[in-house]
């Protein structure tokens, strides 16, 4: 029984650890790009043009553009996991479709 709880609580641990939010300074570098990174923050603009959708969040430490077809309203605080993208002329940005 003891290894069973062990093995449940071992399995929770890693699961969640993947899902820890991280600041959004700390993501915005080369060394994530490619990388499923989570950030948390308030929503402080979206957008929808065609296909194109996606809104901008922000927290304490910056902001970063998120592509995403699900478009959280205005001042909503969200986590958002995605992978990490950086675009030319975009810069930054998480792509979370």
């Amino acid at each position: 029984m003891n290894k069973i709880l062990f093995a449940l609580a071992l399995a929770a641990f890693i699961l969640l650890s993947g899902c820890i939010s991280q600041e959004i300074a700390e993501v915005k570098n080369d060394a994530n790009v490619g990388e499923k990174v989570t950030v948390s923050g308030t929503v402080t603009n979206s957008i929808k043009i065609g296909d194109l959708s996606g809104y901008i969040i922000e927290d304490a430490t910056g902001s970063l553009a998120v592509s995403s077809e699900r478009l959280p309203a205005v001042g909503d605080k969200v986590t958002v996991t995605g992978t990490l993208v950086k675009d030319t002329i975009f810069g930054f940005y998480l792509d979370a479709k």
